[in-house]
């Protein structure tokens, strides 16, 4: 045996050792950005998911908030809101796909970015907007709320980067949940969160008046 061979064989199990450990790593490093209630991407693992798909000229961004969701806590005990709160994701990440990435802001806050192929986002989000309202599967009928979703087309914005389309999309959502309306324009949404002061401290309203769909 040569002492090439040698020394390839005498690195192997070295090699091998630092592949698992790497592979242990990304492995704990992706469990980290999971939710542990819904499994879904936390904000930073969605963020980085995200912007990658917003390089589709096709992706639509989409924010969701499941309504009323205090008071269902409050009536109903925290147990039902959270069945609630990974009903929605699961139905979210169903519905997304594989194509797409859907995450968990936080709370009751939820976000997507889906591939539109067919130029269909308005149904889609109509459908998907009934598939959240409906009673979690074995759960209390009574235990039920709607859920609120702004959505923002990428190549609408195209200078907005992910934060950007975020927030179009948080106008939206809000302009649906205080109007319960199914389709409206983003102007409403910038109306609302301008005078009931949407997330306090946001400055520098926007004073344009971008075409987003709302589905409420």
């Amino acid at each position: 045996m040569n002492t090439q061979v040698t020394a390839l064989l005498s690195a192997l199990p070295p090699a091998a050792g630092w592949a698992v450990h790497v592979w242990r790593l990304r492995s704990r490093l992706n469990t980290a950005r999971r939710d542990p209630l819904t499994g879904l991407w936390t904000r930073d693992g969605f963020t980085r998911r995200a912007a990658a798909l917003l390089k589709d000229p096709r992706s639509v961004v989409v924010l969701a908030n499941v309504d009323r969701f205090k008071q269902i806590n409050d009536t109903h005990g925290h147990a039902a809101g959270d069945a609630l709160l990974k009903a929605t994701a699961d139905r979210l990440a169903q519905h997304v796909g594989r194509t797409g990435v859907a995450g968990r802001l936080g709370g009751d806050e939820f976000a997507a970015v889906l591939i539109d192929e067919h130029g269909t986002a308005g149904d889609l989000l109509t459908v998907l907007h009934s598939i959240l309202a409906r009673p979690a599967d074995g759960q209390d009928p009574a235990v039920c709320t709607t859920v609120s979703l702004g959505w923002a087309r990428a190549a609408d914005f195209p200078a907005d980067d992910l934060p950007g389309l975020l927030r179009r999309a948080d106008e939206a959502m809000y302009a649906a949940k205080q109007a319960r309306a199914g389709l409206r324009r983003a102007g409403l949404g910038w109306l609302f969160a301008t005078v009931t002061g949407r997330r306090a401290g946001r400055t520098n309203a926007r004073t344009d008046r971008p075409v987003v769909g709302v589905a409420a």
